[in-house]
């Protein structure tokens, strides 16, 4: 299942064939989203559906195939059941008739060792009224709420939105800044914006877009140029921005072109930033240096697009690392979320895209693997800086503004 096009919190809805995971949905969204059936495994593949959750905002959830389903295709549906995890960051557990078991505490180690929030949620409370014996039983057993629900009068909506509420992480839906404690208003921030053939037509890229945005609800003012035009405009102006920010591929251009005294980065580096796993890729970067023959590097792509000649992750960034290690490397591309093709520990280095189509849980949890097993990581942006030899300016703004020790 190909997620990221939508940057809202994700609450994924889990539980036993036939608890009613698809009528709780249904009930939160007031819509009929998924099919219900008293036959068990109807929902065979996820069912996502956006809703708006007072005090969060624009949510989306995620109705999934049944945890204990059986058989080879029901393997198959747990299995997407489980990708499910990856990206959400609140979980709805669906039990009935006062009885939790083993499929429901395996869920609970899952969520724990994911560090993802859950609630319970009693089902078809008006078939199975949930028995006090049950309510202190459960208290005891499991530290998350209780909130016991039935999707056919739905009386105890406002309780469990409230509860939703209060266990969603802030992280999930407070909108942060790309460019964080980078510019103050009024600041003027150079965009150095190249357009190729990876460029959709007639728009920017997301990266760029996302830039701009954040720049005027910065109350800072953008400038947006092509790198061909980037001497000329200094030279003419006589404008010294705050900050200049290029896209990586043409950031030897950029740095010979805009003056020392200015902080420079790419979009790439903002995003590396702002999604989260910064310090990873400060500590994984310089790895790309202790490279051997016959090494495999893993480069990840968090969205699908059409491959062109110069495509910065399946061209551009094996050339580039070939010719600066001097190294027989072997490279290995995954795009969207889907599964790698050999364990992460056969990699001797992992290179994430910036991740703009992709939520911040979702590019943590990508990355949580190779992290674990010890296997450098880094950002397409940051590789190239250092592979360019223009890696210590690009990351200085961050370092810098961090109060961290200047690399």
């Amino acid at each position: 299942m190909e997620k990221g096009r939508e940057h809202k919190p994700h609450i994924g809805i889990f539980g036993r064939r036939n608890s009613g995971k698809s009528s709780l949905i249904n009930a939160l969204t007031g819509q009929e989203v998924a099919i219900v059936s008293d036959q068990p495994g109807t929902t065979t593949d996820p069912v996502r559906k956006s809703m708006e959750i007072a005090g969060i905002g624009p949510a989306i959830l995620i109705d999934t195939a049944g945890i204990d389903d059986t058989g080879n295709l029901g393997n198959l549906r747990i299995q997407k059941t489980r990708e499910v995890m990856k990206m959400i960051d609140l979980a709805l557990v669906v039990v009935n008739n006062n009885e939790t078991g083993d499929f429901e505490e395996a869920l609970l180690d899952d969520f724990y060792e994911a560090g993802i929030p859950c609630i319970f949620v009693h089902s078809k409370s008006d078939l199975f009224p949930l028995h006090d014996t049950f309510r202190k039983y459960f208290a005891g057993k499991y530290a998350v709420p209780l909130v016991d629900f039935s999707s056919a009068d739905r009386i105890n909506l406002p309780e469990l939105i409230s509860a939703i509420r209060k266990a969603m992480p802030e992280t999930a839906y407070q909108k942060q800044s790309l460019l964080g404690n980078l510019v103050s208003s009024g600041d003027i921030v150079l965009l150095i914006t190249p357009v190729d053939t990876e460029a959709p037509e007639g728009r920017l890229i997301l990266p760029q877009v996302q830039a701009i945005r954040d720049i005027l609800d910065n109350d800072c003012v953008a400038i947006v140029l092509k790198e061909r035009e980037l001497d000329a405009f200094l030279r003419q102006t006589g404008v010294r921005p705050r900050l200049a920010v290029c896209d990586t591929s043409v950031i030897l251009k950029a740095d010979a072109s805009v003056p020392r005294d200015i902080p420079l980065t790419g979009f790439s580096i903002l995003l590396a930033r702002y999604k989260g796993e910064f310090e990873s890729y400060l500590m994984g970067t310089p790895a790309i240096s202790r490279l051997n023959d016959d090494d495999r590097v893993l480069l990840l792509e968090s969205c699908t697009h059409h491959v062109s000649c110069d495509d910065i992750g399946r061209v551009k960034i094996p050339r580039w690392m070939t010719s600066f290690t001097g190294k027989k490397l072997q490279f290995d591309v995954v795009s969207g979320l889907n599964h790698l093709e050999r364990p992460v520990t056969e990699y001797a280095l992992v290179v994430q895209c910036g991740g703009c189509m992709i939520t911040g849980k979702q590019l943590v949890n990508r990355l949580k693997p190779a992290i674990a097993a010890g296997i450098p990581v880094t950002n397409y942006g940051m590789a190239i800086a250092w592979m360019q030899g223009v890696y210590k300016r690009a990351i200085e703004p961050f370092v810098m503004n961090s109060g961290e020790e200047e690399l």
